[in-house]
């Protein structure tokens, strides 16, 4: 028997089922007017698991971190070993993350015996001497920036046999919240939606080219780290809740030594993330001093405790603009997690608040076009609003936030929030910081980071420059916790009308410049230089809900310490970041690059440059891409399809069965004519 237009039921049937697979591919995205149905993140497909004609194609033998906490700062030694057990000399690439907040400092590279210490030197200049090395045969690694949390790692002529370590020193603040600190170690950089106006071509982009491993591959190297606690007063608890982690404390627990399990050698695919609360007084109020820096500078930082949130029967009523990712690198284990979170923060809401859902992948759909009351009614309305996404398309989060920001505004009186949620896989971070403070007014933006990996500098860049907070979610029960925290964070300020005053102490270029008001349970912390004597006072003021709140230091009675010497780059780095790390262009080049230069400093403009002068080589050598794996939890559809790119096997099935079922219906029409009713 055949059917309508002369296919078997075979046929038939296979034609349904490629009708079926299009559309699962293709709703998600149509759902959403205009939206491209395939993402641009420019990166493709890596599925080579050995040697292809001698040459190694994954030559990233191992990265181990050696991290060694002292009060309140981390100096962390991270190891990356190559190993070429092919037939053909490579030039290996490796894109890595940092923590946001890094002064990546020293670098240097083990060949055999010998150790080459690295030098800082202008990006173009050691590029040039990096690639006139690798021409010529020498052994060479550089280190660049591409973003405050990207890098890469260039090393040259790895020949057969060689086994080359490469190790780059960093340190960072550990500021608690709430009495808790927190370290992350972020082990992998997630893929990047690049949008039409990125150039791929441009220095600080072509990182979003990087080849990736498919989903749920382990990664291909070996992930070590080790923490070393000193915490100078009695630990109460040490946890991760990102890996399994062994911990052993010392007497008096003022000291711990924590380590990954070894089940977690393949734990290389999500951050790392340690949390730890003292006992008794923190050690969050007190001023650090570093005599004879850089050029007989000194160097302070201060960091005080605000007062505890007081109990408040009266919170302003509050309007909420929620704009959630719902891309294809979102499918999945991200997105559940982004509904429990939608969850937990509607589902709390008073009755006095207000609050409107922007969703968005390659386009954006709204809930409603200005913000409604929350009600059960429409709670319940925007929950199934954000359920029925499955995930899918482009990452476009700057017109998204376009949208938002030009909402209709809400009645006088109403405090504005706007809440971003995503992992954060874009690659114009800049723009968006930029459109945020240009548009921003009398509101405030926070950021929620979903997954086990997300891009921090997004998110801690729109919470900085929204004047908001950041906040990350690992998993569901993490998304439970920051809502809660949210909630906490937005009912009212801990600090307002914040000053801090220097009473005998010769200070200069502290920062921040000015102090904006305090929401979290956290320090504010200054950095900055004094001439002459470390003598006099500091004082922070400002108005708690308890009243006036005054915290003074006496200076004469801290001691100077060499051991401070971080101080220094923790400056540096702070004014860079004020400088470059949240603003477009080159416009504050110089001052970055004599900043680099001065504090021995990785920066978008400064990079680490080493060299073997021995001539190992013939300078032909194979360029490799290490691939990168997959952050734990993210599909295959972050990545997308591009031009030489692998298509998923559902969309190829998908779009051929469409095209049969499409002549099959031109036929039937061809068939149809001059009968009634097109029926013969």
């Amino acid at each position: 028997m055949l059917y309508g237009d002369g296919m078997s039921p075979r046929r038939c049937l296979v034609v349904c089922s490629g009708l079926l697979a299009a559309a699962l591919v293709c709703v998600p995205h149509l759902a959403r007017a205009g939206e491209p149905t395939l993402d641009r993140s420019l990166s493709p497909y890596f599925a080579i698991d050995g040697a292809d004609d001698g040459t190694v194609r994954l030559p990233l033998e191992s990265t181990n971190a050696d991290v060694r906490i002292a009060g309140v700062i981390a100096d962390v030694v991270v190891t990356q070993s190559y190993r070429n057990d092919g037939t053909r000399a490579i030039n290996a690439r490796y894109v890595f993350p940092a923590s946001t907040r890094a002064a990546v400092y020293g670098l240097k590279m083990t060949i055999g015996k010998r150790v080459i210490q690295a030098r800082i030197r202008e990006r173009e200049a050691a590029r040039a001497e990096f690639e006139e090395a690798r021409k010529a045969g020498k052994t060479a690694s550089l280190l660049e920036e591409h973003r405050p949390n990207v890098f890469s790692m260039n090393v040259a002529n790895i020949l057969p046999g060689d086994h080359i370590q490469v190790e780059l020193r960093y340190t960072e603040l550990l500021v608690p919240t709430a009495g808790v600190y927190e370290l992350v170690y972020p082990t992998v950089v997630g893929p990047r939606y690049a949008s039409a106006s990125t150039d791929p071509a441009a220095a600080d982009n072509r990182f979003v080219a990087s080849p990736y491993q498919h989903e749920g591959k382990d990664p291909p190297y070996r992930f070590g780290l080790k923490v070393r606690l000193a915490a100078g007063m009695p630990i109460q608890s040490v946890e991760s809740p990102s890996h399994a982690i062994r911990t052993q404390f010392a007497a008096g627990r003022a000291s711990a030594a924590v380590e990954l399990d070894p089940s977690e050698a393949s734990g290389g695919d999500r951050d790392f993330v340690l949390r730890y609360r003292l006992s008794g007084p923190e050690l969050a109020t007190g001023l650090l001093l570093y005599p004879g820096g850089p050029g007989g500078e000194n160097f302070f930082l201060m960091m005080v405790q605000p007062p505890a949130r007081p109990a408040l029967e009266a919170i302003p009523a509050r309007e909420y603009v929620f704009i959630v990712d719902v891309s294809g690198s979102m499918s999945g284990f991200p997105l559940d997690v982004s509904k429990q979170l939608m969850r937990d923060l509607l589902g709390r809401m008073r009755p006095t608040d207000r609050f409107d859902v922007l969703l968005f992948a390659g386009g954006s759909s709204l809930y409603a076009e200005r913000s409604v009351e929350a009600t059960h009614t429409q709670i319940d309305g925007a929950i199934a609003f954000i359920d029925a996404q499955t995930g899918g398309g482009g990452t476009e989060l700057l017109p998204a936030l376009q949208r938002a920001l030009a909402l209709p505004r809400p009645a006088p009186g109403v405090a504005r929030s706007f809440v971003v949620i995503t992992d954060g896989y874009v690659a114009e971070e800049a723009s968006m910081f930029q459109h945020v403070r240009d548009h921003l007014g009398d509101a405030s933006v926070f950021a929620f980071g979903i997954g086990s990996s997300v891009n921090r500098h997004l998110i801690d860049g729109l919470a900085r420059a929204g004047q908001g907070e950041p906040f990350v979610a690992l998993d569901s029960a993490g998304a439970t916790e920051v809502a809660a925290r949210f909630r906490a964070y937005v009912e009212s300020p801990v600090l307002t009308g914040v000053s801090v005053a220097y009473d005998g102490f010769d200070v200069y270029d502290a920062a921040p410049a000015a102090l904006a008001d305090v929401f979290a349970e956290r320090p504010v912390v200054v950095f900055g230089k004094w001439r002459g004597p470390a003598r006099g006072r500091i004082t922070l003021t400002g108005v708690s809900g308890r009243g006036r709140f005054v915290n003074t230091i006496d200076v004469g009675s801290v001691g100077a310490d060499p051991a401070n010497h971080a101080l220094a780059q923790l400056w540096a780095r702070t004014r860079i970041a004020d400088l470059s790390d949240y603003s477009q262009g080159d416009a504050n080049r110089d001052a970055v690059v004599a900043l680099g230069l001065q504090y021995n400093l990785l920066t978008r403009f400064t990079s680490f440059i080493a060299v073997d002068q021995v001539v190992r080589g013939d300078g032909r050598a194979v360029d490799v891409d290490q691939p990168l794996p997959l952050p734990a939890g993210v599909s295959d559809d972050a990545v997308g399809v591009e031009s030489g790119a692998e298509p998923p096997l559902s969309l190829v099935l998908g779009l051929v069965a469409l095209a049969l079922a499409l002549a099959g219906a031109t036929r039937r029409r061809r068939r149809g004519r001059g009968t009634v009713g097109g029926i013969a």
